[in-house]
């Protein structure tokens, strides 16, 4: 059995063992219908009010005997008369009903027996005023106080899990821009006729390839995970829910029951004279049985379901027309890691997950030996930590579920080939001088953790490069250092650079460390993202943080697909909390304030600057010197500016001279 079966059975054990002659349980006869199960709830907190205010008004009718004592036992009957039906067949039920169905309901038997008795017992006085204040009508309202919350609770609880199956099925992104950007890649390529273009096109072909089949094994592998996280809702987690609203209704009415027979016991005992009357009111109230109430409200409120179908893989309309996963050398490499990936979080949840379990299954037996002996204990308090509990463990079961459900889909596509046992440990990095990406070989630079560096072999890639390196960490292949903040600019190969130009002669100024320092950088602590906490999360393991509803935290690692992400507070504390929890704030940007135009002779410009980070000495006649924080601008036309060729931008420096540059030796400010 399943760690989600095993907690739906433990989760109503104290109701179950009263089902098993009627075999008819709210999530199993009443699919997807919490709504009106809430509202079912709803409507017997109401008539708890109203009984509650009903033993108030009458505690100060005492004193005036029996006039207006029978006064009130008439409105009062006017009022439940009219709220009855709804707790006993609902307020939109799907069966015709008629007073004999009201009847048969012991709930409205205790009612009309209690407001027999209202009217027979005119000959009430202030003690027992007194003792109905003290015992009943507190009692009810705390009844209702802790009733009203749990039930609030648990609507939150559902609408979580909502929002957990809503994120899974909104994850299935189609990959439709990634085919056309192929199809795209491949006219360039054809029409591509001079040298100099030619060997760009090919690999960006070949790159828009690779990046179309990996999005297009993320589309398959988030479809396999909607259809589970749909079957796991409809037939595990939306049946639990519907199931603790009646538990939760059976407490209520049992509760309603026992504080009813208390203030009936009152009058037997002050007044001996009303014994007869009050007796049979007791026995009405003991008589409720909140489970043939139940089943009653079921035939009168049978609806038919269907579950939805699943989901399907739909082929593009210009490529790839197959569900079978690619697994091409590139793809397989990103598949590996990722499949890597989700085998180290579910070893890291099982512990958590079978500890959780166990506290659930403890608290269930608790349960049901508080509601056996009441003198043990509040089962109330108990039941309010098991609810809790088992919530937590149904959001655990959630993400173990994602997890197996991807190594499940991976693991079928590589039948058995999981690639290199010597996986990258990589950190987040910031890179305040521009790095070569491992995978790539384009620039890493960005002081807002753009990349990652491998603490083992050293290696830097891009965050949307790291599945796409191969498990070889330790290859004895040279690896550039690990740190990433003390390299030096980087050396331009003009052979690589996709253009032609004349031999170069002089060298190449190499900067140090201290001088990619900008000098308007104020700080080089990195922006973190804001978000809002929406829902209150209390931790359970040390990997995990606090957080209250309305905190602003900052989201230090994203969402990596297991549904948790990394915050910081505002104490400093940082650890896990669930991705659903929290809603990241949307930044405005800010404008850039607009730079002087260059000194020089009149010429046909482009309006668009770019601030130089290095100084760079010309190695040929057709490029420029630069300073660092010159401005420069850039050309125009289709083979000016940045379109000048891979590596390299045209420009016009402060002197006036036109050339090119290294494209990652500036920024653009405008």
């Amino acid at each position: 059995m399943s760690l989600a079966s095993r907690s739906s059975c433990t989760a109503l054990l104290v109701t179950k063992s009263r089902l098993m002659d009627s075999g008819q349980t709210y999530g199993k006869n009443l699919p997807d219908q919490v709504d009106r199960l809430s509202s079912l709830s709803d409507a017997q907190l109401e008539l708890t009010a109203d009984v509650r205010d009903l033993f108030r008004e009458r505690a100060a009718l005492e004193r005036e005997y029996a006039t207006k004592l029978q006064l009130l036992a008439k409105k009062s009957a006017d009022k439940m008369n009219k709220k009855i039906p709804a707790t006993v067949v609902g307020s939109e039920p799907t069966k015709a009903w008629n007073d004999d169905s009201i009847k048969r309901s012991t709930l409205d038997n205790s009612i009309s027996q209690l407001i027999s008795s209202l009217v027979d017992s005119a000959q009430d006085h202030v003690n027992l005023s007194d003792s109905l204040n003290t015992q009943v009508v507190e009692a009810l309202k705390s009844t209702e106080k802790r009733h009203d919350e749990a039930k609030k609770r648990q609507m939150q609880h559902f609408q979580k899990l909502l929002a957990e199956r809503d994120k899974t099925y909104a994850d299935r992104l189609k990959y439709d821009e990634d085919c056309l950007e192929v199809e795209s890649s491949r006219v360039k390529q054809e029409r591509s006729a001079d040298d100099r273009h030619a060997d760009r096109a090919a690999k960006q072909y070949e790159q828009q390839q690779t990046d179309m089949q990996n999005s297009k094994n993320s589309y398959i592998i988030a479809t396999a995970i909607a259809n589970s996280a749909k079957a796991k809702f409809f037939n595990d987690d939306l049946p639990d829910v519907e199931d603790q609203f009646q538990d939760l209704q059976t407490q209520l009415l049992t509760s309603l029951s026992k504080i009813i027979v208390t203030s009936q016991q009152l009058q037997g005992n002050h007044l001996v004279s009303l014994k007869t009357r009050v007796a049979a009111t007791e026995k009405a109230f003991e008589d409720i049985d909140p489970i043939k109430d139940q089943d009653l409200f079921i035939d009168h409120n049978i609806r038919p379901f269907t579950a939805p179908a699943d989901w399907v893989f739909e082929p593009c309309s210009t490529h790839y027309d197959t569900s079978d996963m690619s697994v091409e050398p590139a793809p397989k490499v990103y598949l590996q890691n990722r499949l890597t990936r989700c085998k180290q979080k579910l070893q890291e949840l099982r512990p958590i997950v079978e500890t959780r379990q166990k506290e659930v299954e403890k608290l269930a037996r608790l349960v049901a030996t508080y509601s056996r002996d009441p003198s043990l204990g509040k089962v109330d308090e108990i039941s309010d930590s098991f609810l809790e509990a088992h919530h937590q463990l149904t959001f655990y079961t959630i993400s173990q579920c994602v997890l197996k459900t991807e190594i499940e889909t991976i693991s079928e596509a590589l039948a058995g080939d999981e690639g290199g046992k010597s996986p990258h440990t990589f950190k987040s990095t910031s890179f305040s001088i521009p790095t070569q990406c491992a995978y790539c070989k384009t620039t890493i630079w960005g002081l807002s953790k753009q990349g990652k560096t491998c603490k083992s072999c050293g290696i830097s890639v891009h965050n949307k490069c790291e599945l796409k390196v191969p498990a070889d960490c330790g290859d004895p292949s040279p690896t550039p250092s690990s740190s990433s903040n003390v390299r030096s600019a980087p050396a331009m190969d003009r052979k690589n650079s996709r253009r032609t130009s004349t031999s170069s002669t002089g060298t190449a100024t190499t900067p140090t460390a201290s001088s990619f320092t900008r000098p308007d950088l104020k700080s080089q602590e990195e922006e973190y993202p804001s978000a809002r906490v929406i829902f209150e999360f209390t931790p359970t393991s040390p990997f995990e943080l606090a957080i209250s509803e309305g905190w602003t935290v900052k989201v230090v690692e994203p969402d990596d697909g297991s549904g948790w992400v990394k915050v910081a507070d505002e104490s400093g504390g940082k650890g896990l909390v669930p991705a659903s929890y929290i809603e990241i704030e949307k930044k405005s940007p800010k404008a850039k304030p607009r730079p002087p135009p260059p000194r020089g002779a009149a010429r046909k410009s482009s309006s668009k600057f770019v601030r130089a980070l290095y100084e760079y000495s010309p190695q040929g006649t057709d490029e420029i010197e630069i300073r660092e924080g010159e401005m420069i601008e850039l050309t125009t036309g289709p083979t000016g500016g940045q379109n000048y060729a891979d590596g390299w931008w045209e420009g016009i420096n402060e002197k006036g001279k036109k050339g090119i540059f290294p494209s990652n030796y500036v920024e653009v400010v405008s």
